[in-house]
């Protein structure tokens, strides 16, 4: 990883796990969801308030966890607020290849924005479930699915 990627990297991480945005529980949440990452004792709960156009109108989310948990979830909610449904199946499933390396050495980091900065999480496989754990949790909260979601 480039020097000026992991600069970017622990600024973000950091500044996200020390004011994560979005964190609050939503009253009367259409949706919600509840995830457990047992290797590290991370929880989280994602909320959601979906219109009938089935866009995102709000998102948030509580737990705790590790600063690469708590920041993911941070930047998940940032990012998701105002996209439809399907939009947000979407960046899931492009954050997921980014940091299980599905993607190989040819991508470009520019099309993730600040989700870039989960690109080093690759290299360090058990930190993989702390980043994934606030969208594996997103993906129950957007199907309705009630059973909690656990990386293990």
């Amino acid at each position: 990883m480039q020097q000026e990627l992991r600069e970017l990297y622990q600024q973000v991480i950091l500044d996200h796990n020390k004011a994560p945005r979005n964190f609050r529980k939503i009253e009367n949440a259409t949706n919600y969801a509840e995830g457990h990452n047992p290797l590290c004792g991370d929880n989280v709960t994602i909320y959601l308030d979906i219109d009938e156009n089935n866009v995102i109108k709000d998102i948030s989310f509580q737990g705790s966890g590790c600063a690469i948990s708590k920041a993911s979830a941070s930047l998940m909610t940032s990012m998701l607020k105002g996209k439809t449904v399907e939009e947000a199946e979407k960046l899931f499933h492009k954050f997921h290849d980014l940091v299980t390396d599905k993607l190989g050495d040819n991508i470009s980091l520019d099309e993730f924005g600040k989700l870039a900065v989960f690109a080093g999480v690759k290299e360090f496989p058990a930190r993989v479930k702390c980043a994934s754990l606030a969208w594996h949790t997103l993906m129950n909260a957007l199907h309705g699915k009630a059973e909690s979601v656990s990386t293990e």
